[in-house]
């Protein structure tokens, strides 16, 4: 377990068993490739002083390497350019699971009373299959028919996991799997625009929520799990509201507009026109023609910025750390920033006075400077429509007292 946790941690920081030797060689302490890559295999156990050392040039606790893992991950899919070497996918495999370690981890600590959500998994044969897939898991997570403004906040207030990996290049778009056979996980590219992002979360919840014959080639899988991915981001319904049922001509500056409401591509609403019989495919053949005329088909002319950074990890980080189940150490190990980011929230203005410093002064000086800070915001209330507009409500309006009899 100790080689299996030390791999783990190499690979989840992009380390090299090279550079891992020279961080080690930089603290005085000898050891050979061969002699960590025995470690690695479990062919021998690192002394505890070697294992104190290892923990620091790894940025874990030396506790680490003697944890017995409590989530077993069974990667499903993983969407990758033919470029991206075993190492790399090694490498963001290792980082999602020690990401997702921590994340359940804290979840457990902090909500120890939590039963997993039994999701919904459709049998899937054909394209319409996959667009009722799609609706059943709208349904269960209760996104109605509307735009939906996070799908990475939608996955993790459903209970799953989103991870964030990878460099600045775009080698993959997307990995998804199942922690514990019961918790959905999904791991897209850091390097992408928010729209392809949107577009990669949703296609790996096809992965997931999609019971498809075994016996299914790769690429059908692949359309298959695109159409799930444009019918959870646009169902058939609202297409058609947008749209109209049938088209002979779709401008393009329409699907510019409809791109930044529901943050699909414009090349994606093409395609989901196409395949919903709004339009007929030869004016899908001129669509992406033009498109590729105008030099569209790489970059379209605008842009969708949506809220697409996964939250979960540093909410619960923050969250322990205000419990006291983390320690700013751990805290900081756990989420690289937070506590500055915690520092920055609550520090009080020059001249400032906290809560409690005002509690121990006497009643008469808390008054005083109660008064002034009454004085100095008067104006403000008296200018401002929308404060003022308290005052047509007086202390008894907050109590129903009609109620209480």
């Amino acid at each position: 377990m100790i080689g299996t946790r030390i791999k783990q941690a190499r690979i989840a920081l992009g380390m090299t068993q090279d550079e891992v030797v020279v961080a080690l060689a930089e603290r005085e302490v000898s050891l050979t490739k061969a002699g960590l890559s025995k470690y690695e295999r479990g062919g021998s156990t690192p002394k505890p002083t070697v294992l104190r050392e290892l923990a620091k040039v790894l940025g874990v606790e030396a506790a680490f390497f003697l944890e017995e893992p409590r989530t077993e991950v069974r990667w499903l899919a993983f969407r990758k350019a033919a470029r991206m070497g075993k190492k790399r996918q090694e490498r963001v495999k290792a980082f999602a699971e020690a990401q997702l370690e921590v994340i359940l981890a804290l979840r457990r600590a902090l909500e120890p009373g939590r039963e997993e959500d039994l999701l919904p998994r459709t049998r899937v044969r054909n394209p319409q299959d996959a667009e009722k897939a799609a609706n059943a898991l709208r349904e269960h997570w209760r996104l109605g028919d509307q735009p939906i403004d996070s799908v990475t906040a939608a996955i993790e207030d459903g209970g799953g996991v989103v991870v964030e990996a990878g460099g600045e290049d775009d080698l993959f778009d997307g990995l998804s799997g199942w922690a514990d056979e019961a918790i959905p996980v999904v791991v897209v590219s850091s390097a992408v625009s928010d729209d392809r992002r949107r577009f990669s979360l949703s296609h790996e919840l096809g992965h997931l929520f999609m019971e498809v014959d075994p016996k299914v080639d790769e690429s059908t899988w692949e359309k298959l799990a695109h159409r799930f991915a444009a019918a959870f981001l646009v169902p058939a319904a609202t297409a058609r509201r947008e749209l109209g049922p049938r088209r002979r001509h779709l401008d393009l500056r329409e699907l510019a507009m409809l791109k930044q409401k529901h943050g699909l591509s414009m090349q994606a609403w093409i395609i989901r026109a196409d395949n919903l019989g709004i339009i007929q495919p030869s004016h899908t053949r001129t669509l992406f023609a033009t498109m590729s005329a105008r030099g569209w088909r790489r970059e379209e002319p605008v842009g969708f910025e949506g809220e697409e950074r996964p939250t979960k990890l540093r909410q619960l980080a923050v969250r322990a750390l205000a419990e006291g189940l983390l320690s700013r150490t751990q805290a900081e190990r756990i989420c690289p920033g937070i506590t500055r980011e915690v520092d920055e929230f609550d520090e009080i203005p020059p001249g400032a006075m906290d809560a409690r410093s005002l509690l121990r002064l006497p009643a008469s000086e808390r008054d005083r400077l109660m008064e002034q800070a009454v004085a100095v915001v008067a104006d403000e209330y008296e200018d401002d429509s929308d404060l003022a507009g308290f005052e047509s409500l007086s202390w008894e309006d907050y109590f129903d007292t009609s109620l209480s009899d």
